[in-house]
């Protein structure tokens, strides 16, 4: 019972959606503007830094906190990895969005925040010489989903617990593959667009016109 609580408040929390619900407020769908994801990266194109930053501030604080508040409840249960892989698929599937949400980098740095401080201060940097090496931060959430999954299988010993993450991080490299994509094509956003915003936006522009 433990278990299955804590998955559905982990699921329930995961589907608030900020940038999403922002969207709505200035009267659009954002999974129909900027790169057509539903997370706070998006809300940085389309609504600025100050807003974009709430977002991500937003989804990382509601995953870790959800995690902080089940362990409280159902100790000593260890519902840690129950509680964060259904947080983190119910930001990427909410059941009120038709399932098409955000794709988790917010929650995963959540996740990572509640379970370890040094493990999240490590990986942290290791994710940041990833973000600035490829110039795209597309590339962030799916290492650090796959890193995690050893990383939290070894030092918990708990099998299942790393399993549910190896699965959450399969949905979230899949999720990538549009980005990967769009890599290839000159569609995506560099990393960059936060201290060159004009010549990126030029640069996508160019790209995008060009097939028209």
């Amino acid at each position: 019972m433990q278990y299955v609580l804590s998955a559905i408040m982990g699921y329930l929390t995961g589907t608030v959606n900020p940038a999403y619900i922002l969207s709505r407020i200035h009267g659009f769908d954002i999974r129909e503007r900027g790169s057509g994801n539903a997370g706070a990266s998006n809300a940085l194109l389309l609504f600025g830094k100050a807003r974009g930053a709430f977002c991500a501030t937003f989804d990382i604080a509601k995953a870790a906190c959800i995690i902080w508040l089940t362990s409280k409840l159902f100790y000593p249960v260890n519902t840690f990895a129950v509680t964060a892989t259904a947080c983190i698929m119910g930001h990427i599937f909410p059941f009120y969005m038709r399932f098409r949400g955000g794709k988790g980098l917010a929650c995963i740095t959540g996740t990572i925040l509640a379970y370890d401080l040094r493990v999240f201060g490590i990986m942290l940097a290791a994710e940041l010489v990833v973000a600035l090496a490829t110039n795209y931060i597309c590339f962030v959430p799916m290492t650090a989903a796959v890193a995690f999954t050893p990383v939290y299988g070894i030092m918990s010993r708990d099998l299942l617990g790393a399993l549910l993450f190896l699965a959450v991080a399969i949905v979230v490299v899949c999720k990538h593959t549009v980005n990967i994509r769009r890599i290839t094509e000159g569609r995506e956003a560099r990393l960059s667009y936060l201290w060159s915003r004009d010549k990126e936006t030029a640069r996508l522009r160019k790209n995008y016109d060009g097939d028209e």
